[in-house]
């Protein structure tokens, strides 16, 4: 069984470096382009979501206080219905 490898063509000129290292450098801000714009999305994401949880909280919030008025109103009925219970209690 024979195996050939596969050489790689060295630059041979300052020309060939030379273009070589602009390709790659193209490529590398390709990549950087991309990765940008991935953390751009990303970061956009992440504003749509804190939006959307402040949204959440402040309905959280505001259900707690409808539900913290209830709460004080069925105490101050609770009382008043004691207090006349007392008062039949004592007339009676």
């Amino acid at each position: 069984m024979s195996q050939t490898a596969n050489l790689v063509d060295f630059p041979r000129s300052d020309e060939d470096r030379l273009r070589l290292a602009l390709r790659r450098l193209d490529s590398a801000l390709r990549e950087q382009k991309a990765a940008v714009a991935a953390f751009r999305a990303s970061v956009a994401d992440m504003r749509e979501a804190t939006a959307s949880l402040s949204g959440e909280m402040q309905r959280y919030n505001a259900a707690l206080g409808e539900t913290a008025t209830k709460v004080h109103a069925a105490r101050d009925a609770a009382r008043a219905l004691e207090s006349r219970a007392d008062e039949m209690l004592r007339q009676g």
